[in-house]
């Protein structure tokens, strides 16, 4: 009933509208066979397209209602995915509600930037997460939950100064609210925190605030962690670096921050020019975030590359100083002991005669069993036994007549 009245709260002017409106979005609620010709003559379905007719007062409200079931149909599927975890499941509907055709209202397009920004802190794009927390708080500045949850992102990436900021700016808001004994933005809207959550809250944002100045005082402003902002890991290459900073360019331009409030509708028209200028604050400085990561991180990849190409000239270095180094050796030892290469010369030519004999000996012995003709087996065994073979031959006859 509460989601009823905020995307009612337009109602009457999106009805008048109506009647101007040209050409007619149809949502798939608005759909019935009265919308269709159902006859069986083709002169009737060929005929050419009259022109657009306009709506009476109670198809523009039908068409209305169509709408706003449509929007809390996908806003009730986005929300049970990012409660199962499905955090890309969870992205994809609450982006069809925020980039739809047709608008909404200011504080329902609000909520679903924030849920959306929670989907993507949880999936570990912090850039798309502080852009949405961006758009939520230059649509509704005292929203809690975006303060806490941007603060969060920027202490995680360790950028202090801007975290310190948004804590001090919640501060603020929470002694408003203890000053005025309620919640921000009216009676019926829900939040995540309890007005008698308050005064806790403000002593732990307190000392928290404290011990984030006690560390900007001692220099620890300087080691943002620009990998975790861009989406890279440590050791990225070059081109993985360049298609990251290119997408995030094109999606957090400053120039393109203030086309969400296009598709908002105010309650008050006064306040659009606050919300742009809001917006595109806000978007003017995550861009400048960016652009500082890029040229960080992108000096230390070319660092990482000189290192590296200095390691290899080294090793190639060394291994040429290594090869000259032993062939200095073996000149050395040949210079110094020239006598062991003249003797080793006449021992290599000994040994050789050494094995030629032999070989020549062996010769003569295999010539010596050539052509004998014996009569008896067992001579032949002894033959063949002394010329090598091991095995002798049983011998059925002890002598062969011719």
């Amino acid at each position: 009933m509460e989601d009823a009245m905020v995307l009612l709260q337009t109602g009457k002017r999106l009805t008048t509208a109506a009647f101007r409106r040209q050409s007619i979005s149809w949502s798939e609620d608005s759909f019935s066979l009265s919308n269709f010709p159902i006859s069986s003559d083709i002169s009737t379905l060929t005929a050419p397209p009259s022109p657009p007719r306009n709506l009476t007062e109670s198809e523009s409200v039908t068409q209305l209602l169509a709408h706003i079931k449509l929007l809390l149909r996908r806003r009730t599927a986005a929300l049970a995915a990012l409660d199962a975890g499905l955090y890309s499941e969870a992205i994809r509907h609450f982006t069809k509600i925020l980039e739809g055709r047709r608008g909404a209202p200011q504080g329902f397009l609000a909520e679903c930037y924030m849920h959306r920004a929670y989907a993507y802190k949880a999936s570990g794009r912090i850039a798309e997460s502080i852009a949405d927390c961006n758009k939520t708080l230059a649509l509704e500045p005292a929203c809690i939950q975006a303060l806490d949850t941007r603060a969060s992102l920027l202490e995680t990436i360790r950028c202090l100064p801007d975290c310190l900021h948004d804590l001090e700016h919640l501060k603020l808001l929470y002694n408003s609210i203890l000053r005025d004994r309620k919640l921000p933005g009216p009676a019926w809207k829900r939040h995540k925190v309890r007005y008698r959550e308050i005064p806790g809250k403000l002593c732990a944002l307190t000392t928290k605030i404290q011990e984030l100045k006690k560390r900007v005082a001692s220099g620890e402003t300087r080691n943002v962690d620009y990998y975790a902002l861009i989406g890279l890991r440590r050791g990225c290459s070059r081109s993985e670096l360049e298609r990251a900073h290119l997408l995030l360019s094109l999606r957090h331009k400053p120039d393109k921050s203030i086309s969400f409030v296009e598709r908002c509708e105010f309650a008050n028209d006064t306040d659009l020019e606050s919300v742009k200028d809001r917006a595109k604050m806000s978007a003017l400085l995550l861009y400048r975030l960016l652009q500082k990561g890029y040229s960080n991180v992108m000096s230390t990849i070319m660092d990482e590359e000189a290192a590296e190409k200095q390691r290899k000239k080294a090793a190639a270095a060394a291994l040429q100083a290594a090869i000259q180094t032993q062939q200095t050796t073996q000149n050395a030892i040949k210079e110094s002991n020239p006598s062991a290469v003249e003797i080793s010369g006449p021992n290599r030519i000994n040994s050789s005669e050494n094995k030629v004999a032999s070989a020549s000996s062996g010769s003569n012995t295999a010539s010596v069993f050539q052509g004998v003709f014996c009569r008896d087996l067992a001579a032949v065994g002894n033959l063949l036994s002394q010329a090598g073979f091991n095995r002798p031959l049983a011998v059925k006859f002890e002598a062969l007549s011719c």
